[in-house]
């Protein structure tokens, strides 16, 4: 029985590990394509749906689909009602995954091992290396489930077992608990439906046993987004609140009637295992359709319930990490001064977050909290300066260049912030007081590099946090994409004004500026990364080569 426990626990953290690994892969090499093609489908809810399946699918999960729409929605730029088509069709993406992952021929996953290793190893930049890891990862979950099914298949005959499952088939509600619980733990309704399917394909569980723990497994995959964004906008949380009333509602429902009716499930198919997953997606696509029609009803209720204004004031104050007990010993001021900086980061990122959907319609509310960020911001600036002036005094050539880092990122930070406010009151403010309105292609221009620029502060956070020298590397080459992307759309700003479009000859200053401070506010970010690389090497303190002879 230990070795028999020990061989699924290894299997079944194999199949979790490689599941994480594929999203993991996608994120990395295509995130912004993938973002860019989500907003892209915000005029059509059908259209957004089919979108949320297909990145659901590549990315192996509902939840990192769900978190890019509670993204964008918190951002204002698109609707809830968009954003919970999205949603909807990331439920039945991720279904479409199992039936991806369990019917596929059997020399598939050496094929998939050989070529993703090969790549891994011969590629050194993005996307080739990160290619290669999806296709390692898809090949380890193949092997996982081959290694889970060749384990249990001895456990049928384990007497505990059999009491086991006899206990849960007599109370589905327990296996329905146990489904929602397991999917919600490991954070992957994907790999909890695949787990449940082998069991039930090599008979340890009985099919109405494992159809119960399946229906709650999408009940705990559906609470993994409502934990992730707790302190989001209040509109993010509607959209994903919807989608555990749609999806853990009808699971609920669905179990109801298992209850009172004992239906025969040979009309999903032949095999236990096969039933299984055929009526995990004709339920996710069920789930859709009724959420589709009752999306407005649903966000309508919600509103009511969910209105937490933390979108557009200012939050608590937040006690300053400026210790002055500190002082005496240099090293822990300088970490006390770090965790500062890594807030004002936090504020900025925050205040960029909220801006754009002000030039869409000017919200006073809104704009004070952004008012009210930038002088949070200020302040903090000056006290850092104040207390690292302070501790500037008999230090080391080491903690010195620490300092003058701090310093220097502080600045950036603050500068970060200026750009955004600048933003608010010159710009956004100017359009909604004049009436103006960008050109539809134009506006989603803006949008696409607003999303960029946000992307990118998020990752120097991160960077700012790990000191990672590869995600700093990564932080850097998205500069030189950004500054490109920031000409091309220059370059078809002024394309629509050759062509005598009168919305971009009316907002054209105003266009030109937004991409401006945006490329800007980016350059503020990145900056993160550039002592990191120079202190492991990876960039000279000169990027002018010295002439030859």
């Amino acid at each position: 029985m230990l070795v028999f426990l020990l061989n699924v626990a290894g299997a079944a953290a194999l199949l979790i590990y490689a599941v994480r690994m594929v999203r993991t892969g996608m994120e990395r090499a295509f995130a912004p394509q993938l973002r860019r093609w989500l907003r892209a489908s915000e005029r059509n809810r059908a259209f957004a749906a089919g979108s949320g399946a297909t990145v659901a699918l590549l990315m192996q999960s509902a939840t990192a689909v769900a978190m890019l729409v509670a993204g964008f929605v918190s951002a204002g730029t698109i609707s809830a009602g968009v954003g919970l088509a999205m949603v909807l069709g990331a439920d039945v993406g991720s279904a479409l995954v199992v039936q991806a992952l369990v019917l596929r021929p059997s020399w598939l996953a050496p094929l998939l091992l050989l070529a993703g290793v090969v790549t891994f190893l011969r590629t050194q930049e993005k996307p080739g290396r990160q290619i290669g890891r999806i296709l390692i990862g898809l090949a380890l979950i193949f092997v996982a489930l081959d290694m889970i099914a060749d384990a249990s298949g001895p456990i049928r005959e384990f007497s505990g077992l059999r009491v086991v499952a006899t206990y849960l088939q007599g109370d589905p509600v327990l296996a329905f608990v146990l489904g929602a619980a397991l999917a919600w733990v490991i954070h992957s309704s994907v790999a909890a439906v695949l787990l449940f399917m082998v069991f039930a394909a090599q008979g340890v569980l009985t099919v109405p046993v494992a159809i119960a723990m399946v229906l709650g497994a999408n009940l705990g995959g559906s609470f993994i987004a409502v934990t992730l964004t707790l302190g989001a906008a209040a509109a993010a949380r509607q959209v994903v609140w919807a989608n555990v009333l749609v999806r853990g509602g009808g699971a609920g429902a669905m179990l109801v009637a298992m209850t009172m009716a004992t239906p025969d499930w040979a009309w999903l198919g032949a095999a236990p295992g096969q039933q299984l997953i055929n009526l995990h997606l004709i339920f996710n696509l069920g789930c859709a359709l009724a959420g589709l029609l009752l999306a407005p009803l649903l966000l309508a209720a919600l509103s009511r319930v969910i209105r937490s204004p933390a979108e557009q004031t200012a939050p608590e104050e937040r006690p300053s990490a400026l210790d002055p007990a500190a002082l005496s010993d240099p090293e822990r001021a300088l970490t006390c001064a770090t965790r500062e900086v890594l807030h004002m980061g936090e504020t900025a990122e925050r205040m960029l977050r909220r801006v754009m959907p002000l030039f869409g319609q000017w919200d006073r509310a809104a704009a004070d909290a952004i008012a009210a960020d930038e002088a949070r911001l200020d302040r903090m600036h000056y006290e850092t300066k104040a207390y690292l002036a302070a501790l500037g005094q008999g230090l080391d050539a080491d903690l010195s260049r620490q300092l003058a880092q701090i310093v220097e990122q502080a600045a950036q930070f603050e500068a970060a912030g200026d750009a955004v406010a600048r933003m608010t009151f010159g710009l956004a403010r100017k359009m909604g007081a004049e009436g103006l309105a960008f050109s539809p292609d134009g506006r989603a221009e803006l949008l696409d590099f607003h999303d960029d620029v946000l992307g990118n502060a998020q990752s120097a956070l991160h960077v700012l946090m790990t000191r990672n020298p590869a995600a700093a590397r990564e932080l850097v080459s998205r500069k030189e994409l950004a500054r490109r992307r920031e000409q091309g759309f220059q370059q078809s700003h002024l394309s629509r004004l050759r062509t005598g479009n009168s919305e971009s000859a009316a907002t054209s200053s105003i266009h030109q500026e937004v991409l401006r401070e945006l490329k800007q506010i980016n350059t503020c970010f990145v900056m993160v990364a550039y002592p990191i690389l120079t202190e492991s090497g990876d960039l000279l303190e000169t990027r002018l080569r010295r002439a030859e002879g």
